[in-house]
């Protein structure tokens, strides 16, 4: 069974001047201001698409990555990942940069590393991005 999650957009004025808000409809968590500057420049309390897809993407691979792990028999203490999604004008959306911080009782740093590749590739949002550079650090802490 297919699920479907929703969100919406209302902007008001042109790109650079204007502005907008992005509500999530499925989950009913909020609205959240979203403005050309927050893509270009600092956010200044505003969000933009690519800190949505860094979110969508951190918690993605996270998900994908303990469910990998527990299938390899291993379960994880705690998985911490950040997204780093680049933006450059004109161009679009180049890159999405993971930094993996795990524990994981048991693991070697071979199959650490072999998982976290693995989940890297196997997460459904790195599919969606398929067309941008995905990089991984991943540290297996003690």
């Amino acid at each position: 069974m297919a699920a479907v999650r929703t969100a919406h957009t209302v902007w008001n004025g042109n790109l650079i001047e204007g502005s907008g808000n992005t509500t999530l409809d499925s989950s009913g968590l909020g609205t959240f201001d979203v403005t050309w500057k927050a893509r270009t420049e600092q956010s200044g309390g505003k969000t933009s698409p690519e800190e949505l897809i860094a979110a969508a993407h951190s918690a993605c691979f996270s998900m994908a990555f303990s469910h990998a792990l527990s299938e390899a028999g291993y379960t994880p203490e705690e998985v911490q990942t950040k997204a780093d999604v680049t933006f450059v004008p004109g161009t679009g959306i180049t890159g999405s940069h993971l930094t993996l911080t795990a524990r994981i009782p048991g693991i070697s740093e071979e199959d650490f590393h072999r998982i976290s590749e693995e989940a890297k590739t196997g997460c459904p949002v790195s599919g969606a991005l398929a067309s941008i550079k995905i990089t991984l650090d991943a540290t297996l802490a003690s």
